[in-house]
């Protein structure tokens, strides 16, 4: 199983980064998380949609080939960054033709706050809910991230290694049951 994780920073600080870095560690058996790179992306317009640029279709593509998708999003303003809507608008288009409808993903992120990403995952949710993306429900992830917790490619506080290896659990059994169903259809 390929899940593509998406990390709504471009920031070369970025706590979600270190958290999103530490997932693979973490992955059931069997399992590739794949790093799908939003950073290259021009802002989004219209005008492209006849003649995409290449960075567009590559992002594009590698969310299409993937089994599912985390998103691992900071909290800007009370929302998402804009980067990363930015990102959702490319996957959306051109108009019908969205690479995360009927694509299982998965929202999390970290925030040095003491409500972590809760705002930013609501607004997230119904964004998701519009490009028709079937995202998990629970459990929520919402860290609040100390960078003494992760250490190398470990996560070394056993509590936020268990909260990331059961939101893992989560979203493979998330991603079995949308292949399922596309197998039964």
């Amino acid at each position: 199983m390929r899940i593509g994780v998406i990390v709504g920073s471009v920031s070369s600080k970025s706590i979600n980064r270190t958290v999103a870095s530490h997932l693979a560690a973490l992955a059931p058996e069997g399992v590739e998380l794949v790093d799908i790179d939003l950073s290259k992306l021009p802002i989004y317009s219209p005008d492209y949609d006849a003649d995409f640029p290449a960075v567009a279709r590559e992002f594009k593509d590698a969310i299409a080939s993937v089994d599912g998708v985390i998103i691992v999003t900071p909290e800007y303003s009370r929302s998402i960054p804009g980067v990363l809507k930015n990102a959702l608008d490319w996957s959306a288009r051109p108009w019908g033709q969205s690479s995360l409808s009927g694509k299982p993903v998965a929202i999390m992120g970290a925030s040095v706050g003491p409500i972590g990403t809760a705002a930013a995952q609501q607004h997230l949710r119904a964004i998701l809910g519009h490009l028709n993306a079937h995202t998990l429900g629970q459990p929520e992830v919402f860290l609040r991230f100390d960078p003494q917790d992760y250490a190398g490619d470990e996560v070394v506080n056993a509590d936020v290694a268990a909260v990331l290896s059961n939101f893992l659990t989560a979203v493979v059994a998330h991603v079995e049951r949308f292949a399922l169903e596309t197998v039964s259809a």
